[in-house]
């Protein structure tokens, strides 16, 4: 990435402040944005007194953006409204905090000449796909959640961005994320209700739903990859093309899709094992039954990161190294015992 203001959206997040995290090491002037629905603003408390660091507490939805993106030169937007669930209770929440919301920030970055935007999506686009794993060139995209189909509606709005106003982005189709600062998803769930209950742990579905999962750190290392290695390729593309003197636009790679998430997969019924071990308790098990947690959930996930790894990406945690990892970590931040679960 080149030397810059950086704005991030959903900057005070679980992925978003540890993508913070880094462009802060990385030196560049960061610009967050979040209006703390579901971040949490201790997650950048090392940043708020640095002077290439801003905070604004910012409705996405409502407010006037452009004031934010002058002289910024990359948009990373993860802004959204993660759970699956809520989709089938409230059918505007993924339209307005995902759809609306992105359209809204594409145009802030048109108004201003934003060229590059680092969007992340999510494996349910995919719906229930019959290749497993899954490529990124896997079709026709058909998700079965509110969620994912809200994902698939922004990532075909940034590809038309990119085209129709000569913008740039890449697009990261992340497995299950795990680590530091979740709050929400499978070990958050079972953390929290063996906290209320550990003699008995509830699981959504027959506990048989198996999925990739990825530590956090290894995801974002993947974002930063990604784009590297096509700045890089873009770069010597230039050098070698220098002589021609075409006016035809480039348009390969305008928007591009990268997968995120190990090779392998964890049971739902493997995870609750986990936790509780990690929590030194030994719960009855009652599942709820069926193959799907919930209405929109897809009961096995798992992502081809091929195209990333023939980069020279590789995530330093396999899938049930990075749940036994966001499990420790989220037991240390919660600040459960033993002692406080009997």
């Amino acid at each position: 990435m080149r030397e810059g203001r950086v704005l991030v959206t959903g900057g005070a997040g679980f992925i978003g402040s540890h993508v913070v995290d880094r462009l802060m090491e990385k030196g560049y002037e960061v610009i967050v944005l979040d209006n703390l629905s579901a971040g949490d603003i201790s997650f950048l408390n090392e940043h708020l007194s640095d002077r290439k660091f801003e905070f604004h507490n910012t409705d996405l939805l409502h407010e006037d953006l452009s004031r934010f993106f002058e002289h910024v030169h990359t948009v990373w937007h993860l802004a959204a409204n993660p759970e699956v669930r809520v989709g089938a209770e409230d059918t505007r929440i993924h339209l307005e905090q995902n759809i609306i919301v992105t359209h809204r920030v594409l145009e802030a970055m048109r108004e201003c000449d934003v060229p590059l935007m680092v969007f992340t999506s999510t494996s349910t686009v995919y719906g229930e796909a019959l290749r497993i794993p899954t490529p990124e060139d896997y079709g026709p995209l058909m998700p079965i959640s509110l969620y994912g189909a809200s994902k698939l509606a922004c990532e075909a709005m940034i590809s038309a961005y990119c085209h129709t106003f000569g913008m740039k982005a890449v697009i990261y189709r992340f497995a299950n994320v795990v680590g530091r600062r979740s709050r929400h998803g499978v070990i958050y769930d079972f953390i929290m209700k063996l906290s209320r209950n550990p003699h008995e742990l509830e699981i959504l579905g027959d506990g048989t739903q198996t999925k990739s999962y990825i530590y956090v750190d290894d995801c974002v290392d993947a974002m930063f990859f990604g784009l590297n290695a096509i700045e890089n390729m873009k770069h010597e593309c230039n050098s070698s093309d220098s002589s021609d003197s075409s006016d035809e636009p480039d348009e390969e790679g305008v928007a591009k899709v990268f997968n995120i998430g190990t090779e392998d997969t964890v049971s739902v019924r493997r995870i609750a094992e986990i936790v509780s071990e990690e929590l030194g308790l030994n719960p009855k098990f009652k599942f709820t039954g069926g193959r799907r947690g919930w209405k929109g959930d897809v009961p096995v996930m798992l992502l081809d990161s091929s195209e990333l790894r023939a980069l020279g990406w590789r995530p330093r945690l396999n899938a049930e190294e990075a749940v036994r990892m966001a499990t420790r970590d989220l037991i240390a931040e919660l600040n459960f015992t033993q002692n406080t679960l009997r």
